[in-house]
């Protein structure tokens, strides 16, 4: 019997895993550094869920940008639809005769409305989607404005009821000064973060749509002659950003409670740059999902730690752009040399799956 070669003893780490294991290792080195240099809130467990809990609607518009960037498109319209649907569900909650769910199904109505638009006018009318996204962020901006332009609390007793609403782990938490112990809480953003993680995960890695998304981001030519819709999936996945974008927007008013002209603000670039940390290339065709929220939350730990340190805010701007110069030339390097025959990193036979 003959011996295997190298080759085939061997299983080679696709684009999209290598990549996304490089942002996995760049998380744990930043929180382990964190760890390190400020036990006294690393430490807590309850700080690392924070970073879901306060951040719950930046994971979720992450993850629909994940999509339409796989796909090769991008959308810079996901803030503004965001803070648009904030200010409409909280406008509607204070009337007196719009109800949570009523809330609800507005959030998704405004999501899908933008997602429609914009993916009609992407994939059927082929016009640039940096130019209909920018007209969309626009327009969500500036009906946000004209709505209502001062901050709104929402003081419906339904909400609030479901904005303080906190599921405990009992076996996991801190002890404080005085020998108490308090557990750790999560909010319900965080549970609607997990679940549309799996979701979306699910739908990238088994459906024929996610097939399709990584065909068309890859080469939309190559796409049509293995007779993949292009158009459709292009129209889907804008569909599916715009509602994803009217769930964070609900998720974000759970958060702070309060419609305002500026939630959502920079929402679009926070996402971008989590995206591109978590190993997705701008390009499109190359990409983990589950890289979205690795690196939304390399991007909040960098955050974090400049806090803790005691630096000005504006830093944190100058270091997270720095950053993403750093993922953005470590990816074309890995791309560049993974496209030499010479160059090959893979995964060894005792983790190869069985057969």
């Amino acid at each position: 019997m003959p011996s295997l070669s190298r080759t085939e003893t061997r299983t080679r780490l696709s684009n999209s895993n290598l990549l996304f294991l490089i942002a996995g290792i760049i998380f744990i080195l930043m929180y382990g550094f964190a760890l390190i240099s400020y036990p006294g809130s690393f430490m807590q467990f309850q700080t690392f869920f924070d970073l879901f809990n306060y951040n719950a609607a930046l994971f979720i518009v992450t993850l629909g940008l994940c999509v339409v960037m796989i796909g090769g498109g991008i959308d810079i319209s996901v803030g503004a639809v965001c803070g648009l649907v904030t200010m409409t569900c909280a406008m509607l909650l204070q009337s007196g005769t719009g109800s949570v769910f009523g809330a609800m199904l507005l959030a998704l109505g405004i999501g899908l409305a933008f997602g429609i638009m914009h993916g009609f006018l992407i994939a059927y009318l082929d016009i640039q989607p940096f130019i209909i996204t920018l007209a969309g962020m626009f327009l969500a901006q500036g009906m946000l404005t004209t709505l209502h332009k001062e901050p709104l609390n929402v003081t419906n007793p339904a909400f609030v009821a479901l904005r303080n609403y906190t599921i405990e782990i009992p076996w996991l938490g801190t002890v404080n000064r005085l020998g108490i112990f308090i557990p750790c809480e999560i909010k319900p953003g965080v549970l609607v973060v997990v679940v549309l993680v799996v979701l979306y995960a699910v739908l990238m890695k088994w459906s024929r749509f996610g097939r399709n998304i990584y065909a068309v981001g890859g080469n939309r030519q190559s796409a049509r002659m293995l007779g993949i819709n292009v158009k459709r999936t292009i129209f889907l996945s804008y569909v599916l950003c715009g509602l994803t974008a009217g769930i964070s927007g609900f998720v974000f008013l759970m958060t702070t409670g309060a419609g305002n002209i500026g939630n959502g603000s920079l929402f679009e670039m926070k996402a971008i740059a989590s995206n591109v940390m978590g190993g997705i290339m701008l390009s499109g065709g190359v990409g983990n999902l589950l890289g979205a929220p690795i690196g939304t939350m390399t991007l909040l730990t960098i955050n974090e730690l400049i806090r803790a340190a005691g630096v000005q805010s504006n830093l944190q701007a100058i270091v997270s752009g720095l950053l993403l110069y750093l993922f953005i030339v470590l990816q074309s390097i890995v791309m560049a040399l993974r496209g030499r025959e010479k160059f090959r990193l893979a995964l060894p036979q005792w983790l190869k799956p069985r057969s």
